[in-house]
């Protein structure tokens, strides 16, 4: 498969692809004329990295979780999956408990500057 029919068939532009094979997420073989191209399953890695990026897996944990991807979509996941997936939750968490602490400080400062009606209720 051409990178462009790639691109086509999955919506990520052929840019994107070429990042994606230099961090070593996706394989293609070199044609003489320097072209790649890409194997059959091609269209469902991309389609594991998109899941995997849109849950906020950097592509360094990507790269190690992809040989414990099997299926299609969530469900394809093996239980090796699961320790990475849990360390960036409990990264997640992390931040969040801070950006908490640091819009409270926020906050706090606000409501001294200009009074309590000022300060907007957090987001839900």
């Amino acid at each position: 498969m051409k990178i462009g029919d790639l691109a086509r068939e999955t919506g990520v532009s052929v840019r994107l692809l070429r990042y994606y094979e230099e961090q070593g997420l996706l394989d293609s073989h070199r044609l003489p004329s320097g072209h790649r191209r890409y194997g059959q399953d091609a269209p469902e890695t991309v389609r594991r990295i998109r899941v995997l990026l849109a849950a906020g897996l950097p592509t360094r944990v990507i790269r190690d979780v992809l040989p414990c991807v099997r299926g299609a979509g969530e469900a394809g996941f093996d239980p090796c999956v699961a320790l990475h997936l849990r360390e960036q939750l409990q990264g997640l968490d992390a931040r969040i408990g801070e950006l908490q602490e640091t819009r409270a400080a926020l906050a706090g400062l606000l409501i001294a500057t200009e009074g309590a009606a000022a300060v907007p209720a957090p987001a839900a």
